[in-house]
Protein backbone atom coordinates (compact mmCIF):
# COMPACT_ATOMS: atom_id res chain seq x y z
CA UNK A 1 0.00 0.00 0.00
CA UNK A 2 2.96 2.29 0.93
CA UNK A 3 4.52 1.55 -2.68
CA UNK A 4 1.33 2.65 -4.22
CA UNK A 5 0.73 5.95 -2.49
CA UNK A 6 4.45 6.85 -2.54
CA UNK A 7 4.30 6.14 -6.12
CA UNK A 8 1.25 8.36 -6.67
CA UNK A 9 2.54 10.97 -4.94
CA UNK A 10 5.05 11.00 -6.83
CA UNK A 11 3.17 11.44 -10.10
CA UNK A 12 0.93 14.17 -8.71
CA UNK A 13 4.65 16.30 -8.15
CA UNK A 14 5.73 15.75 -11.04
CA UNK A 15 2.84 16.07 -13.13
CA UNK A 16 1.53 19.67 -10.91
CA UNK A 17 5.40 20.85 -11.19
CA UNK A 18 6.31 23.98 -13.16
CA UNK A 19 7.62 23.80 -16.46
CA UNK A 20 6.84 21.06 -19.62
CA UNK A 21 9.72 18.24 -19.74
CA UNK A 22 12.20 19.25 -22.32
CA UNK A 23 12.32 17.09 -25.81
CA UNK A 24 16.24 17.49 -26.20
CA UNK A 25 18.60 14.81 -25.73
CA UNK A 26 19.12 14.79 -21.68
CA UNK A 27 21.78 17.22 -20.32
CA UNK A 28 24.60 15.30 -18.33
CA UNK A 29 25.54 16.42 -15.23
CA UNK A 30 27.92 14.89 -11.99
CA UNK A 31 26.77 16.05 -8.73
CA UNK A 32 28.18 15.15 -5.58
CA UNK A 33 27.24 15.11 -1.65
CA UNK A 34 27.44 13.34 1.62
CA UNK A 35 25.12 10.41 2.79
CA UNK A 36 22.92 11.79 5.36
CA UNK A 37 19.14 12.91 5.12
CA UNK A 38 20.64 16.77 5.31
CA UNK A 39 20.76 16.51 1.66
CA UNK A 40 17.53 15.42 1.02
CA UNK A 41 16.10 17.44 -2.27
CA UNK A 42 19.87 15.63 -4.19
CA UNK A 43 18.22 12.17 -3.20
CA UNK A 44 14.40 12.99 -3.99
CA UNK A 45 14.96 14.60 -7.21
CA UNK A 46 16.86 11.66 -8.09
CA UNK A 47 13.83 9.00 -6.48
CA UNK A 48 10.92 11.08 -7.89
CA UNK A 49 12.42 10.90 -11.32
CA UNK A 50 12.74 14.81 -11.52
CA UNK A 51 16.21 15.28 -13.01
CA UNK A 52 14.81 12.93 -15.40
CA UNK A 53 11.79 14.94 -15.99
CA UNK A 54 13.38 18.09 -16.15
CA UNK A 55 15.63 16.90 -19.46
CA UNK A 56 18.44 16.04 -17.34
CA UNK A 57 20.86 12.49 -16.98
CA UNK A 58 22.46 13.17 -13.54
CA UNK A 59 24.95 11.27 -11.58
CA UNK A 60 25.72 11.36 -7.94
CA UNK A 61 28.20 10.92 -6.60
CA UNK A 62 28.19 10.34 -2.79
CA UNK A 63 31.53 10.46 -0.24
CA UNK A 64 32.15 10.58 3.53
CA UNK A 65 30.50 14.06 3.96
CA UNK A 66 29.11 16.73 1.68
CA UNK A 67 32.05 19.04 2.37
CA UNK A 68 34.44 16.65 1.67
CA UNK A 69 32.69 16.68 -1.92
CA UNK A 70 32.39 20.27 -2.38
CA UNK A 71 36.45 20.36 -3.42
CA UNK A 72 35.54 18.25 -6.43
CA UNK A 73 33.43 21.72 -8.07
CA UNK A 74 37.42 22.96 -8.29
CA UNK A 75 38.17 23.00 -12.04
CA UNK A 76 34.66 21.65 -12.54
CA UNK A 77 35.14 17.80 -11.94
CA UNK A 78 31.69 18.18 -10.68
CA UNK A 79 29.02 20.56 -11.70
CA UNK A 80 27.25 20.93 -8.46
CA UNK A 81 27.77 20.03 -4.78
CA UNK A 82 25.94 19.68 -1.10
CA UNK A 83 27.78 20.79 1.66
CA UNK A 84 28.32 22.97 4.50
CA UNK A 85 29.81 26.46 5.30
CA UNK A 86 33.77 25.87 5.49
CA UNK A 87 33.66 24.21 2.40
CA UNK A 88 32.93 26.20 0.20
CA UNK A 89 34.43 28.82 1.37
CA UNK A 90 37.62 26.70 1.37
CA UNK A 91 37.03 25.58 -2.67
CA UNK A 92 35.67 29.03 -4.04
CA UNK A 93 39.59 30.48 -2.26
CA UNK A 94 40.84 28.28 -4.63
CA UNK A 95 38.76 28.16 -7.70
CA UNK A 96 36.48 31.74 -8.18
CA UNK A 97 34.56 29.72 -9.93
CA UNK A 98 32.90 28.23 -6.90
CA UNK A 99 29.47 29.90 -5.54
CA UNK A 100 26.98 29.43 -3.77
CA UNK A 101 23.38 29.17 -5.31
CA UNK A 102 21.08 28.46 -2.19
CA UNK A 103 20.96 27.76 1.31
CA UNK A 104 19.32 23.69 0.82
CA UNK A 105 19.01 22.97 4.60
CA UNK A 106 18.86 24.57 7.93
CA UNK A 107 20.25 22.10 10.35
CA UNK A 108 17.97 22.82 13.57
CA UNK A 109 19.33 20.24 16.19
CA UNK A 110 21.31 18.13 14.13
CA UNK A 111 24.81 18.54 15.95
CA UNK A 112 26.30 16.97 19.20
CA UNK A 113 29.07 15.92 21.19
CA UNK A 114 28.82 12.64 22.29
CA UNK A 115 30.79 10.81 24.71
CA UNK A 116 31.71 7.37 25.64
CA UNK A 117 32.32 5.08 28.33
CA UNK A 118 33.08 7.02 31.46
CA UNK A 119 32.40 10.10 29.54
CA UNK A 120 29.74 12.70 30.61
CA UNK A 121 30.42 16.32 30.17
CA UNK A 122 32.20 18.16 28.34
CA UNK A 123 34.76 18.60 31.62
CA UNK A 124 34.97 14.80 31.43
CA UNK A 125 36.53 14.97 28.25
CA UNK A 126 39.28 17.19 29.41
CA UNK A 127 42.94 15.47 28.42
CA UNK A 128 41.39 13.19 26.32
CA UNK A 129 40.94 12.43 22.32
CA UNK A 130 38.02 14.19 20.83
CA UNK A 131 37.16 13.45 17.40
CA UNK A 132 36.42 16.43 14.78
CA UNK A 133 36.46 16.42 10.74
CA UNK A 134 38.19 19.12 9.54
CA UNK A 135 36.95 22.02 7.19
CA UNK A 136 33.16 20.18 7.68
CA UNK A 137 29.83 21.14 9.87
CA UNK A 138 32.06 19.35 12.78
CA UNK A 139 34.99 21.71 12.87
CA UNK A 140 32.49 24.60 12.59
CA UNK A 141 30.06 23.58 15.28
CA UNK A 142 33.01 22.53 17.58
CA UNK A 143 34.59 26.03 17.32
CA UNK A 144 30.94 27.86 18.18
CA UNK A 145 30.59 25.20 21.48
CA UNK A 146 34.76 26.97 22.88
CA UNK A 147 33.30 29.99 22.00
CA UNK A 148 29.79 30.13 23.92
CA UNK A 149 30.69 27.93 26.49
CA UNK A 150 34.93 30.21 26.54
CA UNK A 151 36.61 26.70 26.56
CA UNK A 152 40.00 26.38 26.75
CA UNK A 153 41.58 24.54 23.20
CA UNK A 154 43.95 23.12 24.55
CA UNK A 155 42.29 21.11 27.03
CA UNK A 156 40.80 18.61 24.59
CA UNK A 157 43.09 16.29 22.01
CA UNK A 158 41.96 16.97 18.32
CA UNK A 159 41.98 14.14 16.42
CA UNK A 160 41.16 14.51 12.86
CA UNK A 161 38.51 11.85 11.36
CA UNK A 162 35.79 12.16 9.33
CA UNK A 163 32.69 11.61 10.22
CA UNK A 164 31.74 7.80 9.33
CA UNK A 165 34.24 6.47 10.71
CA UNK A 166 33.54 8.26 14.29
CA UNK A 167 31.42 5.75 15.59
CA UNK A 168 33.74 2.15 14.66
CA UNK A 169 36.63 4.66 16.47
CA UNK A 170 34.31 5.58 19.45
CA UNK A 171 33.29 1.83 19.80
CA UNK A 172 36.95 0.73 19.19
CA UNK A 173 38.38 2.74 22.24
CA UNK A 174 40.54 5.20 19.62
CA UNK A 175 38.41 8.37 20.39
CA UNK A 176 36.54 9.33 23.52
CA UNK A 177 33.93 11.25 22.15
CA UNK A 178 33.53 13.52 19.01
CA UNK A 179 31.51 16.42 17.72
CA UNK A 180 29.61 15.85 14.61
CA UNK A 181 25.99 15.79 13.05
CA UNK A 182 23.79 13.45 12.67
CA UNK A 183 22.89 10.21 11.93
CA UNK A 184 26.37 9.43 13.45
CA UNK A 185 25.41 10.52 16.90
CA UNK A 186 22.39 8.84 16.49
CA UNK A 187 24.40 5.77 15.34
CA UNK A 188 26.76 5.49 18.32
CA UNK A 189 23.91 5.46 20.73
CA UNK A 190 22.33 2.80 19.51
CA UNK A 191 25.54 0.85 18.79
CA UNK A 192 28.18 1.97 21.37
CA UNK A 193 27.65 0.44 24.97
CA UNK A 194 27.86 4.00 27.08
CA UNK A 195 27.71 6.27 24.75
CA UNK A 196 25.41 9.88 25.60
CA UNK A 197 25.27 13.45 24.08
CA UNK A 198 26.87 15.36 26.22
CA UNK A 199 26.21 18.70 24.16
CA UNK A 200 23.60 19.28 21.39
CA UNK A 201 23.82 22.14 19.11
CA UNK A 202 20.67 23.96 20.82
CA UNK A 203 21.64 27.68 21.88
CA UNK A 204 24.90 27.15 20.58
CA UNK A 205 24.76 27.14 16.77
CA UNK A 206 22.42 27.06 14.07
CA UNK A 207 24.30 25.11 10.81
CA UNK A 208 23.44 25.45 7.12
CA UNK A 209 23.80 23.24 4.46
CA UNK A 210 24.54 24.86 0.82
CA UNK A 211 23.89 24.14 -2.74
CA UNK A 212 27.47 24.89 -5.00
CA UNK A 213 28.02 25.22 -8.61
CA UNK A 214 30.81 25.79 -10.92
CA UNK A 215 29.86 29.46 -11.87
CA UNK A 216 31.93 28.66 -15.00
CA UNK A 217 29.69 25.61 -16.13
CA UNK A 218 26.68 27.37 -15.10
CA UNK A 219 27.34 30.18 -18.23
CA UNK A 220 28.20 27.77 -20.62
CA UNK A 221 24.92 25.63 -19.33
CA UNK A 222 22.51 28.24 -18.55
CA UNK A 223 19.67 26.20 -19.40
CA UNK A 224 20.46 23.04 -18.22
CA UNK A 225 21.25 25.16 -14.80
CA UNK A 226 17.57 26.43 -14.79
CA UNK A 227 16.40 22.88 -15.38
CA UNK A 228 18.86 21.19 -12.31
CA UNK A 229 17.34 24.20 -9.62
CA UNK A 230 13.89 23.58 -11.32
CA UNK A 231 14.30 20.00 -10.18
CA UNK A 232 16.16 20.90 -6.69
CA UNK A 233 13.09 23.27 -5.86
CA UNK A 234 10.83 20.35 -6.90
CA UNK A 235 12.11 18.27 -4.71
CA UNK A 236 12.18 20.76 -1.84
CA UNK A 237 8.33 20.89 -2.44
CA UNK A 238 7.79 17.32 -2.04
CA UNK A 239 10.40 16.82 1.08
CA UNK A 240 8.00 19.92 2.59
CA UNK A 241 4.33 18.42 1.99
CA UNK A 242 4.63 15.20 1.40
CA UNK A 243 6.97 14.63 4.25
CA UNK A 244 6.70 10.70 4.67
CA UNK A 245 6.55 9.85 0.82
CA UNK A 246 9.91 11.42 0.81
CA UNK A 247 11.50 10.07 3.94
CA UNK A 248 10.84 6.52 2.41
CA UNK A 249 12.69 7.94 -0.78
CA UNK A 250 15.80 9.70 1.42
CA UNK A 251 15.77 5.95 3.18
CA UNK A 252 15.85 4.08 -0.04
CA UNK A 253 18.64 5.80 -1.51
CA UNK A 254 21.33 5.99 1.76
CA UNK A 255 20.02 2.41 2.53
CA UNK A 256 19.38 4.02 6.08
CA UNK A 257 16.48 2.52 7.99
CA UNK A 258 13.54 4.08 8.02
CA UNK A 259 12.67 4.29 11.61
CA UNK A 260 16.19 5.96 12.00
CA UNK A 261 15.27 8.47 8.80
CA UNK A 262 11.82 9.10 10.48
CA UNK A 263 13.41 10.03 13.34
CA UNK A 264 16.26 12.49 11.77
CA UNK A 265 14.22 14.06 9.11
CA UNK A 266 12.15 16.92 12.11
CA UNK A 267 15.43 17.99 13.07
CA UNK A 268 16.12 19.72 10.01
CA UNK A 269 14.25 22.49 7.82
CA UNK A 270 14.45 23.04 3.60
CA UNK A 271 13.96 26.18 3.04
CA UNK A 272 15.94 26.73 -0.46
CA UNK A 273 16.30 30.39 0.10
CA UNK A 274 19.00 32.91 0.11
CA UNK A 275 18.47 35.08 3.41
CA UNK A 276 20.64 37.27 5.69
CA UNK A 277 20.26 34.52 7.62
CA UNK A 278 22.53 32.45 4.88
CA UNK A 279 25.39 35.49 4.64
CA UNK A 280 25.04 35.52 8.38
CA UNK A 281 26.56 31.60 8.94
CA UNK A 282 29.10 32.15 5.62
CA UNK A 283 30.53 35.19 7.57
CA UNK A 284 31.20 33.37 10.81
CA UNK A 285 32.36 30.08 8.87
CA UNK A 286 34.98 33.24 7.53
CA UNK A 287 35.51 34.61 11.07
CA UNK A 288 36.45 30.70 11.89
CA UNK A 289 38.75 30.20 9.09
CA UNK A 290 40.73 33.47 8.96
CA UNK A 291 41.48 32.79 13.19
CA UNK A 292 42.37 29.72 12.46
CA UNK A 293 45.20 31.10 9.42
CA UNK A 294 43.46 29.14 6.90
CA UNK A 295 42.37 32.56 4.97
CA UNK A 296 44.24 35.99 5.45
CA UNK A 297 41.13 37.99 4.44
CA UNK A 298 37.46 37.47 4.20
CA UNK A 299 36.83 37.77 0.15
CA UNK A 300 33.61 39.44 -1.93
CA UNK A 301 30.37 37.94 -0.94
CA UNK A 302 28.82 39.63 -4.21
CA UNK A 303 31.30 37.24 -6.23
CA UNK A 304 30.68 33.71 -3.84
CA UNK A 305 26.88 34.29 -3.71
CA UNK A 306 25.20 33.59 -6.87
CA UNK A 307 21.02 34.35 -6.69
CA UNK A 308 20.21 34.46 -10.19
CA UNK A 309 19.14 30.64 -10.52
CA UNK A 310 17.21 30.57 -7.46
CA UNK A 311 15.79 34.04 -8.26
CA UNK A 312 14.82 32.68 -12.18
CA UNK A 313 13.02 29.78 -10.13
CA UNK A 314 11.38 30.67 -6.98
CA UNK A 315 12.30 34.91 -6.75
CA UNK A 316 10.57 34.69 -3.26
CA UNK A 317 13.22 32.59 -1.64
CA UNK A 318 16.34 35.20 -2.78
CA UNK A 319 15.52 37.85 0.28
CA UNK A 320 19.52 38.17 1.20
CA UNK A 321 20.64 41.96 0.87
CA UNK A 322 24.86 41.99 -0.52
CA UNK A 323 27.03 44.66 0.12
CA UNK A 324 27.10 47.06 -2.45
CA UNK A 325 30.32 47.65 -4.51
Amino acid sequence: MMVVRLLLVVALVVAGAAGPATAQSPARMVIATGVDPAFSQFYVAHEAGLFKKNGLDVQINTGPSGSAMVAFLVGNQVNAAYGAEQAGITAHNVDRNVVIVAEGTTLLRWFSIVGGKNVNSLDDLKGKRLGIAPGTGSEVFWLEVVKHLKLNKADYTIVNVEAPEMVAALERGNLDGFAVWEPWPTRAIMSVKGAKIVRDSQGIFTGRNFIYMNRGWIEKNRDAAERFMTSIAEANDLVNNHREDATQMVSKFLKLPVEITRELMPKLAFPLALSNESVGNVNLAMDQLIKMGKMKQSFDLREYVYPDLLRKVRPANVTLTLPKS
